[in-house]
């Protein structure tokens, strides 16, 4: 308790002015028939750098605002019921003393008052400060525009400036080059150095190709690993040149890294718009396809996209294919030939290798040939192997004498619906995964080879068989093999076919039976054409034979012989 004697002390109230001060604002009134402004003290905390007679009227304070000095006489004029309270009202705007000045956002808000003529006559309102949250919507609106690893354009914003180019191009009957630029081998940099090195490659490259544009051209990031740039009123030469003088700019200097300096090129892909890409979509695509050709050909190459007749035509057929294909899937027109593979001494039927054919409406059959390569180029080869995996099946099932070996795509072996698949199939039908051979290609055999050794182990303890397909045509040592486990090698045709009459080509057959067999892995040379062939292969101990003298592939089912038909078809 406080004694009698002692003082009460009450703090003085703090003056409105300070307190606006300390929150970065200050109150004004504006008596619009004089155009004279009245503000709180501290007006200078608010704006440090202009002189206060540059507050004193409306028109001296709306030279200093940006973009439009009429933004607060616009903002009286908006429609608002007349009270006596007065009419509220908000707007937001830049305020700079001079062009070296930084800009100031401010936010006022206030109240006008209506005069006896029904019209705005004073003006009450407080500034404030908006300087840090008008900076954070600056800075999510780059992030939404640019990409934040390089500060150049996103995806999203490069494809709209396109496709705005390719409309301004067509309305003026101007041309402009769209190019993707892609940096070759950026997985190996991950791989080698880590994501963190590769990020400073592309910062790098990013800064190379924005130092060599010229003004209005556009650069943006279209992928990971690729740069999309518009160069306007760029003709053929033009692309040439340009395009030259970014692959020099990329690969003549190594990039600094914290890891290391690293060397590295870029491949071009261009198109000209709009006469060869008239919307965003076609110049992706044809500049992409070119990308992809100049990749092909030789790291740090360029290409232009060019109409070409049989491409098109090409692709004319895939999209037929590719139609039929999905056609049949779905009407079960998706049938098999077999082909026989014979012991190369006795002559009898070892297997038979199961080819996909495609039925058409017609009645004719499209070969394997010509439905694989589209079916994996447009990704259905999966739902093609799938439905091969069910015919093989079930024609095991159905023969309990048969024998057959199945070709599966590269795509297939990493498939968990494919060994889903396999796996309910080899639970239901007992015996048949004895009687199954899968045949992988070299190239397969090659890509991951602990991956393959997983497949081909699992698909072992099921009981089947497994062979490399077209042996010779790729690079897999027979120390791979072995360490594979395989038990077939079918020797590609290529080299099988002209043995009768190329000594090298005999050299290699040879070779290769004899090294098989060093490792306990039976032998098939595939394409056998005649009888001297098929006596060397025999004669240099070839387990197998397959081709035109044995038999080509047919529907029949050879296993079936007449009796057994009809005791399947009286049971």
């Amino acid at each position: 308790m406080r004694s009698r004697n002692e003082a009460i002390v009450t703090p003085a109230a703090p003056q409105a002015s300070a307190i606006l001060a300390c929150l970065g604002q200050a109150a004004f009134a504006w008596d619009l028939a004089s155009d004279t402004m009245a503000w709180s003290d501290h007006l200078a905390s608010v704006f440090p750098d202009i002189a206060p007679e540059r507050f004193a009227s409306g028109s001296e304070f709306a030279k200093l605002i940006e973009p439009a000095g009429s933004i607060r006489t616009a903002a009286l004029m908006a429609p608002g019921a007349h009270r006596s309270e007065g009419v509220a009202y908000r707007i937001e705007y830049g305020v700079r003393a001079s062009t070296s000045h930084p800009l100031l956002w401010i936010e006022e808000s206030g109240c006008w008052f209506a005069g006896a003529d029904g019209k705005p006559a004073r003006v009450q309102g407080i500034v404030r400060l908006d300087n840090e949250r008008h900076a954070r919507e600056e800075q999510l609106l780059k992030l939404s525009r640019h990409d934040p690893l390089t500060g150049e354009l996103n995806r999203t914003h490069l494809i709209a400036s396109l496709a705005e180019a390719i409309e301004e191009a067509m309305r003026f009957r101007s041309s402009f080059a769209f190019m993707l630029i892609g940096i070759d081998h950026l997985a190996r940099i991950n791989d080698a150095f880590g994501f963190d090195v590769a990020d400073q490659v592309i910062c790098d490259v990013a800064k190379r190709i924005r130092a060599r544009l010229r003004g209005g051209d556009v650069l943006g990031r279209f992928s990971g690993n690729k740069f999309g740039l518009l160069l306007k009123n760029c003709t053929v030469e033009d692309m040439n040149v340009a395009a030259e003088r970014f692959l020099a700019a990329i690969r003549d200097e190594v990039v600094p890294t914290r890891s290391g300096p690293v060397s590295v090129t870029a491949s071009i892909g261009a198109v000209s718009a709009p006469r060869y890409a008239r919307n965003a979509d076609e110049a992706i695509n044809r500049a992409q396809e070119s990308l992809d050709t100049a990749k092909r050909r030789r790291a740090g190459s360029f290409l232009i996209w060019r109409p070409n007749v049989e491409r098109d035509a090409q692709r004319r057929v895939n999209i037929r294919v590719t139609d039929e294909i999905v056609t049949a899937l779905n009407e079960r027109r998706i049938v098999m030939a077999f082909e026989p593979v014979v012991d190369a001494r006795t002559r009898e039927t070892a297997f038979h290798e199961c080819l996909v054919r495609m039925q058409q409406d017609d009645g004719q059959f499209l070969l394997a040939p010509d439905i694989v390569p589209v079916a994996e180029k447009l990704g259905l080869i999966r739902l093609v192997d799938h439905r091969v995996l069910e015919l093989v099946v079930a024609e095991l099932a159905a023969a309990p004498t048969a024998e057959l070996s199945l070709n599966i795509s590269p795509d297939t072996t990493m498939d968990p619906d494919w060994w889903s698949s396999i796996e309910s199939l080899m639970r239901a039908h007992p015996g048949v995964a004895e009687r199954l051979i899968v045949e992988i290609t070299e190239t397969v055999a090659i890509q991951d080879i602990d991956d393959v050794r997983g497949f081909v182990t699992r698909l072992k303890n099921f009981g089947s068989r497994i062979a490399i397909d077209d042996f010779g045509a790729g690079y897999t040592s027979f120390r791979n093999l072995r360490k594979l486990g395989v038990d077939i090698v079918k020797i590609d045709g290529a080299f099988v076919q002209n043995i009768s009459r190329s000594a090298d080509d005999r050299a290699f057959v040879q070779t290769l039976i004899d090294l098989a067999r060093r490792l306990d892995i039976k032998t098939v040379a595939e394409w056998v054409q005649d009888e001297p062939s098929a006596s060397m292969l025999r004669d240099w101990g070839c387990d197998y034979i397959q081709g035109r003298l044995i038999g080509l592939a047919s529907s029949e089912r050879p296993w079936q012989t007449p009796d057994a038909m009809a005791v399947t078809a009286t049971g």
